[in-house]
């Protein structure tokens, strides 16, 4: 039986909305659902809420995606396509810049972040929803491991095959915790909270993607080399303590 919904049915600011055009519903209703999904998580949001949103009818959202959780879905696929090509191609070059010796890992760190964390997307609304949605996923435990694994490990398992070879003898340990904790940083970025704003009594400020990208570029680096250089650094502690 087809879906029907009557004008009583749709909020009176939907309704006060022009409908936009037909061949743009579809993107109206995932735009609309990506600002609702990053401010407020999935449970709170409705297939009514986000129909109003995007000034459409309700049975479109139905229509087109069938379910609240398909929406959500296509929602966070949608620009996963993007960040992904951008970071690929950013790879690729890292490693070919390099040949016929292996990249260095800084190149990685930054074929990593800078596609994400520059660039002229950072100052469209939707891109910054989609921040917030990609940090939101990441830390749900019911979204997190589906999507994030399905929309990006397939790319990823290419940037930590650029670590094995950029840092020979990596212990499979130190790699992960390693991309755990660069991962973890990019989220929090993403999420831009302001948290570290108040933290910081306004030395920094968390939409500051540009300077973010930067320090977590020498931070990460530093720390995936530290892998390396750790033995000698300790034992060099050892020597000046002794003094």
């Amino acid at each position: 039986m087809m879906y029907r919904v009557t004008a009583e049915d749709t909020p009176l600011s939907a309704r006060k909305k022009p409908l936009p055009p037909r061949t743009d519903r579809k993107t109206a209703i995932l735009d609309a659902a990506e600002a609702e999904f990053s401010a407020h998580g999935f449970d709170a949001v409705t297939l009514r809420t986000i129909a109003a949103r995007a000034g459409v009818d309700l049975a479109l959202p139905h229509y087109h995606f069938d379910s609240k959780d398909n929406l959500f879905v296509a929602v966070f696929r949608r620009r996963a396509e993007d960040l992904n090509a951008w970071r690929e191609a950013a790879l690729t070059q890292a490693v070919s810049a390099a040949r016929p010796g292996a990249p260095t890992v800084e190149a990685i760190v930054r074929a990593y972040l800078e596609p994400l964390l520059k660039g002229e997307h950072l100052s469209e609304q939707g891109w910054k929803n989609y921040y917030a949605l990609v940090a939101y996923v990441n830390n749900t435990p019911g979204w997190g491991g589906r999507l994030m694994a399905e929309s990006f490990d397939p790319l990823i398992r290419k940037f930590l095959e650029a670590l094995r070879l950029a840092i020979p003898g990596l212990k499979d340990k130190d790699l992960y915790w390693g991309y755990h904790c660069l991962s973890g940083a990019l989220t929090l970025a993403l999420a831009q909270t302001g948290r570290i704003d108040a933290l910081s009594g306004g030395v920094v400020q968390s939409e500051n993607l540009d300077e973010a990208c930067a320090h977590m570029v020498r931070f990460m680096t530093a720390g995936f080399e530290a892998t390396q250089s750790g033995a000698p650094a300790k034992a060099a502690r050892v020597k000046s303590s002794a003094h």
